[in-house]
């Protein structure tokens, strides 16, 4: 049997400071198949010293400039130089343990899912000593559209998807709030509802830097976010029809 190929689409700015740590937890994990794209959207830390470093060493990075407009852009360039047909998303500062992609992997093959999102542990100083055994119960994760609407459950660092994907989902809205309940909330319209596998295989780090928080926004911001989400995804389905 001919192995899939994988790509990890990976965004980094001024992430030095743990960045080591999760290279060699990704690239322990990939085939000489695979491949990872990083774009590298203007770092000024030593961030592309250290990527340079491990390009230097490993073949199947690929590192991009990236386009300077924000993350959601940042990521839409990545996702567009991926090659795989499995594309799991990373972020610069998590840990990936070390049995992640094979059971990411063993979900695809043995159904017929197109997304695939699985659950994290939350550490901040000290892996063994995380602060959330589960984010999927502190969110109540699941699939579903107007459930992810609702109260977004997708987090883009426990993602991966087949790349049909991408067809439907770029261009990722420039004025949505995340980039990752749109996608998932892409999949769960046009294909089969997401697949949230119920295992911890990702440390997920918290800390000042994060672009992405763990409270909530005011209601205003809230009511806000999801009218814009609703608008740009209703746009997406008439433009398809």
């Amino acid at each position: 049997m001919v192995a899939t190929r994988i790509s990890v689409a990976m965004l980094t700015y001024n992430g030095a400071r743990f960045l080591r740590e999760q290279l060699d937890s990704i690239l322990a994990q990939l085939g000489s198949q695979d491949e990872l794209v990083i774009s590298d959207d203007g770092s000024e830390d030593g961030t592309l010293d250290i990527l340079k470093k491990y390009q230097d060493t490993y073949d199947c990075i690929r590192l991009l400039e990236g386009p300077g407009q924000g993350i959601k852009r940042n990521m839409e360039f990545a996702l567009e130089h991926c090659r795989g047909e499995i594309i799991f998303l990373a972020d610069q500062d998590d840990v990936w343990r070390q049995d992640k992609i094979s059971k990411v992997m063993s979900v695809f093959q043995e159904g017929s899912v197109s997304l695939v999102v699985h659950d994290a542990t939350v550490f901040e100083e000290d892996r063994n000593q995380p602060v959330m055994e589960s984010f999927f119960q502190f969110r109540k994760s699941g699939p579903g559209v107007f459930k992810n609407v609702k109260k977004n459950s997708y987090i883009g660092c426990c993602m991966a998807f087949r790349r049909e994907l991408l067809k439907i989902a770029l261009p990722i809205p420039w004025d949505i709030e995340m980039h990752d309940q749109w996608l998932g909330v892409v999949n769960d319209y046009y294909f089969l509802p997401s697949c949230f596998l119920k295992e911890p295989l990702l440390y997920y780090r918290r800390h000042g830097e994060n672009n992405s928080g763990m409270t909530h926004y005011g209601p205003a911001r809230m009511i806000r976010n999801r009218v814009v989400f609703v608008r740009r995804f209703m746009g997406r389905i008439f433009r398809r029809k």
